[in-house]
């Protein structure tokens, strides 16, 4: 199996899960039980699976945010809601907005057929050495259809997640760096990462600059021949470490899981919220 079906099934699959980061259901859910703002609604309902964390394992686990930004968000959202508390809160939100996204669709065959589908390649994911996944594995399945669907494709992101960050580890890139390497293929628009994932100025210079004397970096700021050799190699053993999950599957149904969640996909990033999250619709 080619490796980088693992990443058209991403590309295909991940709006139906992304949504969850966009949706005002989502920052209405966590303000209900206490959470402030929407920085501390995201960190704590994606770290909330594996319990009521420290910051440097938000930090670790995330990976790429500015560390102040995680440390005025966590240990501070468990005072206000218990991790179970956040994740009940996270999925009644992606039940929400599905139900307003999808209309009567999320009862259909084509939802009951793809969340078989999705669920049984998580089958193929295991827990060594990815900690997202991991907590986000030992939750309870939901009962219904559309919302199986959405946390089977939590696991099958997080499982890849875990995956792309051992392999920035592996090149040597800090948080901030594999930033300024993604900035540098021009794929994104300048200044969109550093300003998301809240990095001063200083801090984004330094990284810069250490991503240059590495040879990564022309005098405009895009990609050497090495830099892009080395940003390939990041994206390649991604594809690789997250196959087992769609080896489980097979082709012909991998195929069958993409034709039944690209129009559900499609209909969400038509959605008017602000959507940023990769979306192929071949």
């Amino acid at each position: 199996m080619d490796p980088a079906l693992s990443r058209k099934m991403l590309r295909t699959l991940e709006p139906y899960h992304g949504m969850i980061y966009f949706v005002p259901e989502a920052n209405d859910a966590y303000e209900r039980i206490g959470l402030r703002g929407r920085r501390m609604g995201y960190f704590a309902s994606r770290s909330a699976a594996m319990g009521a964390v420290g910051a440097d394992v938000v930090i670790a686990t995330f990976f790429n945010f500015f560390p102040d930004v995680v440390r005025r968000a966590i240990p501070a959202a468990w005072q206000h809601a218990a991790p179970t508390g956040v994740v009940d809160a996270r999925l009644g939100a992606a039940d929400a907005a599905l139900r307003r996204m999808l209309g009567d669709a999320i009862t259909s065959d084509a939802v009951r057929e793809a969340a078989d589908l999705a669920r049984a390649a998580t089958a193929g994911c295991f827990p060594e050495g990815r900690p997202l996944y991991a907590g986000h594995a030992a939750q309870p399945w939901p009962d219904d259809p559309h919302l199986v669907l959405w946390q089977a494709q939590t696991l099958l992101r997080e499982f890849r997640g875990d995956g792309h960050v051992a392999a920035l580890v592996a090149q040597g890139l800090t948080g901030c760096e594999a930033l300024v390497v993604h900035e540098a293929t021009g794929d994104i628009a300048a200044g969109l990462l550093q300003a998301s994932r809240a990095w001063p100025d200083a801090d984004w210079a330094a990284a810069v600059d250490r991503v240059r004397k590495r040879g990564w970096l022309t005098d405009d700021g895009s990609l050497t021949m090495d830099g892009r050799a080395a940003r390939a190699w990041v994206e390649d053993r991604t594809d690789e470490l997250a196959l087992a999950c769609w080896q489980q599957l097979g082709e012909a149904q991998c195929s069958r899981l993409r034709e039944l969640v690209r129009p559900f996909s499609r209909t969400i990033v038509d959605q008017s919220f602000a959507f940023a999250l990769p979306w192929d619709e071949n």
